[in-house]
């Protein structure tokens, strides 16, 4: 097993399992959170301190931190503006409105728009007949969850829905326009960077909106949810991303988006008493669907490595 899904052992499953565990939780803490803070203030408090701690754990264990070229400045600039400050102010705002478990079957479209904003953008990047239906399959799963009417298009929940979608487009645009850049620093000064500079973005949309730190509620459920999504979601879950993102490839590591719905469903039952819709379910499946036709040659070699004779090879 010489490839690096080949090379996915039990300890990497465990760790990805983490990982979706971690971030799928993430969607039950903005939850909490957001009956305690203004909701773009919230997203930036999050990101100031999870960057710092990001940043001061490259700088003590990487050697190239600094931010030297142009395409370094691009970089933490696309992922500062588009992944951190653009997916996270649209996510903590319809979080506003729908439940986090919901949001999560929403944001697991990321990878489907990812798959084709990289066709559209780069050449060698082709999207076949069967891609094409594999979007189709992601929209039309999103189009289930919001369930919408003529009666019901300016709802709270629709609005809620539209917005969490934005953040997946945000997210996924900002993956994409990462790609061509040739940065040489390390991935997490470049994550470190990224959210210092979308924490500052998101405070300056905060000031723009009104909110105040005056109108925080510093309860203990505020304080721990904010912890959890710091120390956590952030700091730890972005750790074990870095290592994973080593081990099995960016690709494979875009399947942890199809756990985490099913974390935040069942900690939203468990601890705040939600349950998920029938057509919630029904779309996420059309999501997952959509994800499997566009990258199913990655599943495919996902399964044959996790399979008894490729474990004996």
């Amino acid at each position: 097993m010489s490839t690096k899904v080949g090379r996915l052992l039990p300890r990497t499953e465990v760790l990805f399992v983490l990982l979706a565990g971690f971030w799928g939780a993430s969607f039950v803490g903005i939850d909490v959170g957001l009956h305690h803070f203004p909701p773009i203030l919230f997203a930036a408090l999050r990101y100031d301190m999870a960057g710092l701690a990001i940043l001061g754990y490259a700088i003590v264990t990487t050697d190239r931190w600094k931010p030297k070229s142009r395409a370094d400045v691009l970089a933490i600039l696309a992922i500062g503006v588009f992944i951190i400050a653009g997916h996270h102010g649209f996510l903590y705002l319809g979080q506003q409105h729908v439940p986090g478990a919901l949001a999560a079957v929403i944001i697991s479209l990321s990878p489907v728009l990812t798959a084709v904003f990289a066709s559209a953008m780069f050449a060698d990047e082709h999207i076949t007949p069967l891609g094409i239906l594999g979007f189709a399959f992601g929209v039309a799963g999103v189009a289930i969850v919001a369930d919408p009417n003529p009666e019901n298009l300016l709802s709270v929940g629709v609005v809620g829905i539209s917005l969490v979608f934005l953040g997946g487009v945000s997210f996924a645009l900002g993956s994409v326009l990462t790609q061509p850049l040739d940065s040489e620093l390390s991935l997490p000064a470049l994550q470190g960077w990224a959210m210092i500079v979308g924490s500052a973005l998101l405070h300056a949309l905060s000031t723009a909106r009104g909110e105040s730190h005056t109108t925080i509620n510093w309860s203990i459920p505020a304080v721990v949810s904010l912890l959890y999504l710091v120390l956590i979601s952030g700091v730890v879950a972005f750790l074990l991303y870095f290592h994973l993102l080593d081990e099995i490839g960016p690709t494979e590591l875009n399947l942890v988006a199809y756990l985490e719905p099913v974390v935040a469903t069942l900690l939203s039952w468990a601890l705040l008493g939600e349950l998920v819709a029938t057509t919630t379910l029904v779309g996420f499946g059309a999501i997952f669907a959509g994800f499997a036709l566009l990258k199913r040659d990655a599943l495919f070699a996902v399964v044959r490595s996790l399979s008894p004779t490729a474990r004996r090879a």
